[in-house]
């Protein structure tokens, strides 16, 4: 039997969906459904659907295809957008604007190992959500500063796993980067990677913090003091490794995943969703390029060079470089 439905426009619909949002997420996870929400909103006005009464599992799977194709999407960005999309159809239900049931005939993509999402990088959108969930929930813990870093950054694991206490410099806001193969740490190209990055103040005060009220003080096997430790000493790579697997799955922050947490800590790396160190270095390195960072700037900040950095690193859509070449042109 058909319910009673009130009259609602799309974007007021959106208004207080994430109106309701703001009670139980960070503001970082409200700005990335508001976003990804905006697209719905522009199709609705591109097809003339002015009342959200009208919404069926048909007009779904249109804006599923348009969505796709104009986002030039790969499967597991379309899941996020339609994981969101289907959170604010649940919630349409919920006061009236669309039949019980609709947000159910949105059917998300299912992943494979023929869609490579381990070769993906981890998008400014998704890291920011994680950051804010950090700061809010496991504020200074070993996971906090370890992610913090490596965004800030844009470091190897490697790099991350060679950090001293005093190569963090609070006073210059900046980390020392050293390759110290005699005390049990190298860089991977040697001396010639040794170099001074600035740190965002947000990152200063989670490191500062870390450093004062969290980090265990012990010394590693070679008498050295480093800068991200565990009760044992200095953390392994193999820890690092599988701590970004763990908090970068959407189900860590709160986010609809396909694993649904069924994956214990140490076997994370099975989620399609989760990321690696590595996937993390490029959507870092990918995001400050969208920001307009110079590329030589990113190229001596990362120890990557510039050719390296076009070729692995830049992710990029052929879109997003147009439209930042166009800012520029704009600009003269």
């Amino acid at each position: 039997m058909t319910q009673n439905l009130e009259p609602i426009a799309p974007q007021k619909a959106v208004d207080l969906y994430l109106a309701q949002r703001e009670d139980d997420a960070s503001e970082r996870t409200v700005q990335a459904h508001r976003y990804r929400l905006k697209h719905f909103v522009r199709w609705c006005e591109q097809e003339d659907l002015t009342n959200l009464n009208d919404l069926t599992g048909r007009r779904l799977y249109e804006y599923r295809l348009w969505r796709k194709d104009d986002g030039d999407l790969n499967p597991v960005s379309l899941r996020t957008q339609l994981s969101t999309l289907r959170a604010f159809v649940r919630f349409c239900e919920s006061i009236d604007a669309v039949e019980s049931g609709t947000h159910e005939e949105i059917l998300l993509p299912t992943l494979d190992a023929n869609d490579d999402v381990k070769d993906e990088m981890l998008d400014g959108e998704r890291a920011e959500e994680i950051r804010e969930y950090l700061e809010r929930f496991e504020y200074a813990s070993r996971k906090h500063v370890l992610f913090e870093i490596f965004w800030a950054t844009s470091i190897r694991m490697g790099t991350l796993h060679s950090l001293d206490l005093e190569d963090f410099r609070s006073d210059e806001q900046a980390l020392a980067i050293r390759h110290r193969p005699d005390g049990g740490t190298s860089l991977k190209n040697g001396e010639r990677a040794e170099r001074i990055i600035a740190l965002p103040e947000r990152t200063c005060e989670v490191v500062s913090d870390w450093i004062a009220h969290t980090r265990p003080d012990v010394t590693d096997d070679n008498g050295r003091e480093p800068l991200i430790t565990t009760e044992q000493g200095r953390v392994s790579q193999s820890n690092i490794r599988a701590l970004v697997y763990h908090i970068t799955r959407p189900c860590y922050y709160g986010e609809s995943c396909c694993c649904d947490e069924q994956y214990p800590y140490s076997y994370a790396s099975k989620c399609d969703l989760s990321r690696s160190p590595h996937c993390l270095r490029k959507g870092s390195l990918t995001h400050l390029l969208k920001n307009d960072v110079p590329k030589q700037v990113v190229s001596d900040r990362a120890d990557v060079s510039p050719d390296v950095l076009d070729k692995h690193y830049n992710k990029m859509t052929e879109e997003e470089k147009m439209e930042q070449r166009r800012e520029y042109l704009d600009s003269m």
